[in-house]
């Protein structure tokens, strides 16, 4: 039976359009670091380079390699960690090419450094780009956090993020650091604005 992340991990990946505290434990990623504007093509570029790797290594029985305690499994979704320039946070309003994003896709546990090592020289020769150099195997341990569902536009966020600092005011929560974390459950070239789910997160510590 293949491994539904949106079931066995609906803790993590499908919260309630409402804050919730949640302990995040350390998990593998595929991770790529930009700057600027994300409705650019080099934005969509890092998407597909990640994906690349995240399928190689998912659809490698088909290509008659089979890792150690592999199991079929749904590949986890993107995520991002937003945040600003110096420049960008002294601006009034938000500009969007004053933007530090680092993208991930999770990887199964039984994904390790030859694993990757091997998923690298699959995607290099079925679909080569620049950016694969970039990218990096790394483990992430985020811990404490405030997560809610965002549904509606990316614009809109900030009145989800208000309800999230208000809950974190009323349960004696400090934020750790501007940046925050996004998952994305819906494919945005397919979906329309309104109905986009985002799950947003913030690093927290509890007060004393």
């Amino acid at each position: 039976m293949k491994y539904e992340w949106r079931k066995k991990e609906k803790e993590y990946y499908i919260p309630k359009e409402k804050p919730q505290l949640v302990e995040i434990p350390e998990f593998k990623y595929f991770t790529l670091k930009g700057q600027g504007n994300p409705n650019t093509e080099a934005f969509k570029e890092c998407i597909g380079v990640l994906y690349s790797l995240s399928y190689a290594i998912r659809m490698m029985p088909k290509n008659g390699i089979t890792p150690d305690g592999y199991f079929e499994y749904t590949v986890y979704p993107l995520e991002g960690i937003w945040d600003l320039t110096e420049e960008g946070r002294l601006e009034e309003t938000l500009n969007k090419d004053e933007l530090v994003y680092k993208l991930m896709i999770r990887q199964p546990d039984f994904v390790t450094e030859e694993v990757v090592k091997t998923a690298m020289e699959i995607v290099k020769k079925k679909k080569p780009h620049p950016l694969l150099e970039k990218v990096e195997f790394e483990s992430i341990k985020e811990g404490l956090c405030v997560q809610m569902l965002h549904v509606g536009p990316y614009d809109d966020e900030p009145r989800t993020f208000s309800v999230m600092k208000e809950f974190c005011v009323e349960n004696n929560l400090e934020i750790k650091t501007l940046a925050h974390k996004e998952i994305y459950l819906s494919d945005f070239r397919k979906t329309e604005a309104s109905k986009l789910k985002t799950v947003l997160r913030y690093l927290v510590n509890p007060q004393l």
